[in-house]
């Protein structure tokens, strides 16, 4: 039987200076101002530049290291005519890198062209055989999107081949920096962009605000209109929500308005997206996105060509749109189905991780994964076994594995750490990717392993709640809830708000859908419903007359009405007796 509470809470300091300073000058409420608070955001200025994202708060893009000269480099191409191809990953990061950099490029040159390498068959980054075909092509110039920053042997075979390379990327950075003509990522100890957790997409958008304004100061459109760089954010948002960066500072601005773009339906690769996902009438906020529109953009990249997804989102014509829709959905049925059969492998393995008590770090091999669901099956082991994990897809000796992490436990350098067990890795602090002999990968399980014990210790492995702020159920009003959504987007490092309600009562409970339990909960002389997704199983084990609850407030739509409704995240039983 399940215990309650599930999860370690954690109350976020409540009764502060700063929360009270916020709520006073920006007239919040005060719940909104505690939450503010307890994401650092505690200065006046700050928090009204957190609430009102605005396009002009926008860094520099030549503050970035090497923009100046990469955007030189291009422009050089552009008026040479010479042959430039853009070499992207794979997922959805570097599929909407490709769409925006792509799209820009090919209305003032029909000398461009994209390259995303197939997952399967040639694995991350840049490669010498493609680099090979491409000098083959008389192509001079490529520039990598979302790859690159690891890739010092193909960079300098580039090089001998006459050809340069432009790199745009977002991953840690290697003590070792390839020879490109310029590599641009904030990430660099001695870049001056003052933001430095950009997706790629949104290094690609700031390096089309550069070029842009060089092209202008040129006289190119010659008094038209040039290009409105604005319109590409509903792609941009896919892209940088789908890496889970931190959605702060330029994430949160790209993120906001790119979700307003795409509620407004007007990009027709995205409006077909979201016909076959059937949800077209609704609302589309960062969750939508994450479990419906961005897996079947990386389905393409999982389990087929990656460049049908970047046709999806630049096609010009709905029934085109449609039909590509229509197959990137297909494609993400099959990865779903393979997923779930890995991960019930895997979970099956691992039923008690109690019985584990020295697994700091889940590293696992098979012949029979597919490399392209290791890291979404990575990523749901994290969830349920609170672990950092790499899973490994073997074949012919080597093994091609994705990692994920927990939020405090950084996995890039942790595989820094272990890189004389590895042929190569790269990714950043929540993700990695790493290549090994298949004889290595015990020798690297148990170094990992260490590295992670060290960092942990047992209370850590015990999932924790983050919350806010407590309240009362009647503070839930109407101005909380119309403030509530300034806060948004949610995600890293803006998770959605989580708050504390002691002393409730139950009225009814039943389990829906699935196995999700709704239950009807009263405090305060105030009624409401509340959901508890997946949590069927808890419905026998919620017995007395007082909990306390933790929960994120939400509006629930349904039948042309709104009314709250509680998103259970945890709950207590008090004393059955009381």
């Amino acid at each position: 039987m399940p215990n309650l509470p599930t999860t370690n809470w954690r109350v976020a300091e409540e009764d502060n200076p700063a929360a009270r300073q916020l709520a006073s000058e920006l007239n919040l409420n005060p719940l909104i101002a505690r939450v503010l608070s307890a994401r650092k955001i505690k200065d006046p200025t700050q928090a009204r530049l957190f609430l009102s994202p605005n396009l002009k708060d926008l860094h520099n893009p030549f503050l970035m290291k090497d923009m100046k000269t990469g955007v030189e480099r291009l422009l050089s191409a552009l008026n040479r005519r010479e042959k430039i191809i853009i070499y992207g990953d794979y997922d959805a990061d570097g599929i909407t890198s490709v769409a925006i950099l792509y799209d820009f490029l090919r209305a003032i040159t029909d000398r461009v062209g994209y390259y995303i390498p197939d997952r399967t068959e040639e694995g991350y980054g840049l490669n010498i055989r493609a680099i090979d075909s491409i000098k083959s092509q008389g192509i001079s110039l490529i520039i990598t999107v979302d790859c690159g920053i690891s890739d010092r042997e193909q960079i300098a075979h580039a090089s001998c081949l006459g050809i340069d390379t432009i790199v745009l990327d977002h991953h840690e950075v290697a003590d070792e920096l390839p020879k490109a003509v310029a590599l641009i990522n904030p990430k660099q100890a001695d870049c001056l962009f003052p933001f430095k957790h950009l997706a790629a997409v949104g290094i690609v958008f700031n390096f089309l605000i550069a070029l842009r304004g060089c092209l202008r100061e040129q006289g190119f459109w010659n008094g038209k209109n040039y290009p409105n760089l604005r319109t590409y954010l509903d792609i941009v948002a896919l892209g940088t929500i789908a890496d889970v960066v931190p959605l702060i500072d330029e994430n949160r601005l790209f993120t906001r308005i790119g979700l307003e773009l795409i509620n407004t339906g007007g990009r027709t690769g995205i409006k077909a997206l979201k016909e076959i996902c059937a949800l077209e009438n609704q609302v589309i906020d960062t969750i939508r996105a994450s479990f419906a529109l961005i897996p079947r953009i990386n389905a393409a990249g999982r389990l087929a060509g990656a460049g049908r997804a970047v046709e999806l989102l630049l096609a010009p014509g709905i029934e085109e749109a449609r039909s590509l829709a229509k197959e990137l959905d297909t494609y993400n049925r099959k990865r779903q189905a393979l997923e779930k059969s890995i991960f019930e492998e895997i979970a099956a393995k691992l039923t008690d991780i109690a019985e584990h008590k020295d697994l700091y770090a889940l590293i696992l091999a098979s012949p029979d994964w597919h490399p392209g669901v290791m890291g979404i099956v990575a990523s749901r082991l994290v969830d349920r076994f609170n672990r950092p994990a790499i899973l490994i897809s073997l074949k012919d000796g080597l093994g091609r594995g994705s990692g994920r992490s927990l939020n405090d436990f950084n996995i890039y350098q942790g595989l820094k750490k272990c890189d004389n067990h590895l042929l190569s890795y790269g990714g950043h602090c929540y993700a990695a990717g790493i290549s090994i002999r298949e004889e290595d990968i015990g020798d690297f399980a148990v170094k990992l392993n260490e590295i992670a014990k060290a960092h942990f210790d047992s209370r850590d492995l015990v999932p924790q709640t983050l919350i806010d702020s407590s309240c009362r159920l009647q503070d839930l009003e109407e101005d909380f809830l119309a403030q509530l959504d300034r806060l948004a987007p949610f995600g890293a490092s803006n998770p959605e708000p989580v708050f504390l309600t002691r002393g409730v009562s139950i009225s009814s409970k039943t389990v829906v859908g699935n196995k999700h339990l709704k239950m009807k909960i009263a405090g305060d002389g105030i009624n409401c419903s509340s959901i508890w997704f997946n949590k069927g199983s808890f419905s026998q084990e919620i017995q007395g007359n007082r909990f306390d609850i933790v929960f994120t407030p939400q509006l629930n739509y349904w039948n042309g009405s709104a009314d709250l409704q509680l998103k259970m995240k945890d709950m207590a039983n008090l004393d059955p007796s009381t």
